[in-house]
């Protein structure tokens, strides 16, 4: 009898102890959807009701601990594993809820962008440190960046403990043919015109190295935006191999205008070799929309506000290389191809392809299959974003929200806040109306022309069809001003 008594008291604790581990859980559960902002008070109060049945099972189930007995012994148990169960099940949830919190901030909110300053010898060097080359004649270019120039010379200086010889070029490309004729042995100058030298001195990554580098922080002005109304986000495609907030070249450039209120969208690329005037950076002089992006991604997005005569709020930076694991995560995308044609060792058939994160990133940088090269490279990058936006609608994106999550937060950052955000993903669930997407891309003609940040040395650019801008910025309007 001492016993069985005993083994009903510790029974009786177990249970109550289970009962009340379930409650905890399932009240923080609740609470940790309420405070995220995400969910529509509709599906709190399914979940609080769900978990208060469950609550109401286990309690019956559980009744010896309580003093009471329907379910006898095989109940009890069943209590304690089905209240385990539901217990698990909730602290997964619980994890998820608090990865997708960590990622909304991660990825929201950027407000500052960096240029990473670099100094660079020629590869067969002996210096394998910035102390080895304090006695070198250091490169700098006067043309632009002066104020990231100074701050780089200020660090070298303090770095290596004397003032260093300085060497002055006109341009970039100037200062970097400077370095391989030997009048320099060490250039300075910001990373992101790497590609810049590139375009123009032909084989100039093989020929040097970096010695050292240091980043220098800017702050991105930001506003405040009503997230219900009508706006434009820039999506910025970018392949850097360091920090997605390292300015770099945008090779793909995309507006998304969005109206919450009517669920369209429209999907807007500009060629990266737009011939355009880059505001506070270029003046009068000319130079391809992809270099904007050198001086920062809120320079692009003055440069398309420019070209199209709106006001673009948000932005988004991807970094493209990163997005084949995007695409994988998804379980690949269906993309609709206006050609049959191969690239990148892949062939794509006219009309529907389902692409993997491999296919998907040959399919949108391949050019030199069409006649139309830069315009249609341009529709191919739109096709993709689109797939990618209606494979994100679909309900069973759920199921993969884990591998999604955690592959998002590195290559990609964009200034909508996770309050925005919040809200934004709030309203979707709130209605689950399906979004029409529209999509058009501006066009142009090729030429060779001098651009403001390589100098005088004619690079491929494209002038705009002014025509085609306008018809566009008609279509933008139109949709941020319907009700």
């Amino acid at each position: 009898m001492t016993e069985y008594l005993t083994r009903r008291k510790r029974n009786s604790i177990l249970g109550r102890m289970i009962f009340l581990l379930q409650s905890i859980i399932s009240t923080g559960f609740v609470a940790i959807l309420w405070k995220s902002g995400m969910i529509p008070w509709q599906f709190l109060l399914i979940a609080g009701v769900v978990l208060l049945a469950f609550l109401g099972v286990i309690f019956i189930l559980l009744g010896e601990a309580f003093g009471f007995q329907f379910a006898g012994k095989k109940g009890n148990l069943t209590g304690v594993v089905l209240s385990l169960l539901v217990c698990l099940i909730l602290g997964i949830g619980i994890m998820y809820l608090a990865k997708t919190e960590s990622v909304l901030k991660n990825v929201g909110g950027a407000t500052y962008k960096t240029d990473n300053m670099i100094v660079v010898v020629k590869k067969e060097n002996p210096a394998e440190k910035l102390e080895d080359a304090k006695n070198y004649r250091f490169g700098i270019q006067t043309a632009m960046d002066q104020n990231n120039n100074a701050l780089m010379v200020e660090d070298i200086e303090a770095k290596v403990g004397r003032e260093i010889k300085l060497i002055e070029s006109g341009t970039i490309i100037e200062e970097a043919e400077a370095l391989l004729d030997g009048r320099i042995e060490a250039a300075i100058y910001n990373e992101a015109y790497s590609s810049v030298i590139e375009e123009a001195v032909e084989g100039y990554a093989d020929q040097v190295k970096v010695l050292y580098q240091y980043g220098i922080e800017t702050e991105i002005p930001t506003e405040e935006t009503d997230i219900e109304k009508a706006f434009h986000i820039y999506i910025s495609g970018i392949d850097v191999a360091g920090s997605i907030t390292t300015n770099s070249r945008s090779d793909v450039n995309i507006i998304m205008t969005v109206n919450p209120s009517t669920k369209k969208i429209l999907l807007t690329t500009t060629p990266r070799d737009y011939y355009v005037q880059i505001p506070g950076v270029s003046g009068e002089a000319r130079d391809k929309l992809t270099h904007a992006g050198i001086y920062g991604v809120d320079r692009s997005m003055a440069t398309l506000e420019n070209i199209y005569g709106i006001d673009i709020s948000y932005f988004a930076r991807v970094n493209f290389t990163s997005l084949i694991k995007i695409v994988d995560a998804l379980g690949g995308v269906n993309v609709e191809s206006e050609y049959a044609f191969e690239a990148g060792g892949y062939s794509f058939e006219k009309g529907m392809n389902h692409l993997n994160g491999e296919q998907a990133l040959a399919f949108a940088r391949e050019r030199h299959s069409f006649k139309d090269g830069d315009n249609q490279r341009g529709k191919n990058q739109e096709a993709i974003l689109k797939a990618i936006l209606e494979r994100v609608m679909f309900p069973d994106i759920l199921f993969q929200a884990n591998e999604i999550l955690d592959n998002v937060a590195d290559c990609v950052e964009t200034n909508m806040t996770r309050d925005e955000m919040a809200k934004f993903i709030h309203m979707q669930l709130s209605e689950l109306t399906a979004w029409e997407i529209e999509t058009t891309a501006a066009t142009g003609s090729g030429d060779k022309q001098a651009c403001f940040s390589s100098g005088s040395q004619p690079l491929y650019v494209m002038w705009p069809d002014e025509a085609v801008v306008s018809d566009i910025s008609r279509k933008m309007m139109k949709i941020e001003g319907e009700n």
